[in-house]
């Protein structure tokens, strides 16, 4: 394995273990498709950093705040649906992202591209990667207590909405990452599917938490091992990856619980 080719399996490991673990409680808030809207609200900055050359996690990040701010203020002046908004806002991002984003750039905007990952990256992207998975540990029970029923949260004294405002904020810079190994396209899928799996392999949340986060990192360097096998974009290989672990969590659930004739 080459020095390039371990960073990127270093990296994308530690981003799709991120991804997966922050996953698990997305699926049970019921906010999977919440990471596709993200990611597509990352494309003007992805087109901006393709086109003057600076990191793409960075110009993501940039626009995902911009967008974020931009629901959230709709959404005090309107008062119409979250979810109605966010669509609005994402569509037109991009729209946005497709008029100036050159054609030659667009398949690694919307695919991901480990080819030149430099030592730096892959240090900062460690660094930011633990402390999300430190704070969302750290209030993962209260989160838990929050999607089951806000209001008994509220009588427990956890303030839901400054928790949902951490965990939102952790999501955003999660996709920010992830942008990097599967594009602005299948920022969903990359959230989504490892918590899936769990679902199908767990019998409790700390297993549950746990099995999502590693195969959210195992998915992520199959699809890098792939990648230089086969020289295609990495990301549709991560979240094909992805999409055979959690066929054959399928598989394993119905042996364990298909009795024996």
């Amino acid at each position: 394995m080459n020095g390039n080719l371990f960073l990127a399996f270093l990296l994308s490991g530690a981003i799709g273990a991120l991804a997966g673990y922050l996953g698990s409680l997305m699926l049970s808030k019921r906010m999977a498709l919440v990471g596709g809207a993200l990611g597509h609200l990352t494309l003007p900055g992805i087109a901006l950093a393709l086109l003057y050359d600076f990191d793409v996690s960075l110009g993501a990040l940039l626009f995902l705040g911009l967008g974020v701010w931009l629901i959230w203020y709709l959404e005090k002046k309107t008062h119409l649906h979250l979810e109605a908004l966010t669509a609005v806002v994402f569509s037109t991002s991009l729209a946005v992202a497709f008029l100036f984003l050159p054609q030659e750039k667009a398949e690694i905007a919307l695919l991901g591209d480990v080819s030149q990952i430099k030592v730096s990256t892959v240090l900062v992207t460690l660094v930011l990667a633990s402390g999300l998975y430190l704070t969302i540990r750290r209030i993962y029970p209260n989160l838990v207590l929050v999607g089951i029923s806000p209001d008994l949260a509220g009588a427990q004294g956890v303030d839901a909405r400054w928790h949902n405002t951490i965990y939102l904020i952790c999501v955003a810079l999660t996709v920010a990452l992830g942008v990097r190994i599967v594009g602005g396209l299948m920022t969903a899928a990359l959230l989504a599917i490892p918590a899936c799996t769990a679902r199908n392999l767990s019998s409790n949340l700390a297993q549950y938490a746990f099995l999502s986060m590693a195969a959210g990192g195992l998915s992520a360097m199959l699809g890098v091992v792939a990648y230089a096998v086969t020289g295609l974009f990495p990301g549709p290989l991560i979240i094909i990856a992805s999409g055979l672990l959690f066929l054959v969590s399928i598989f394993l659930k119905q042996h364990a619980v298909t009795p024996r004739s």
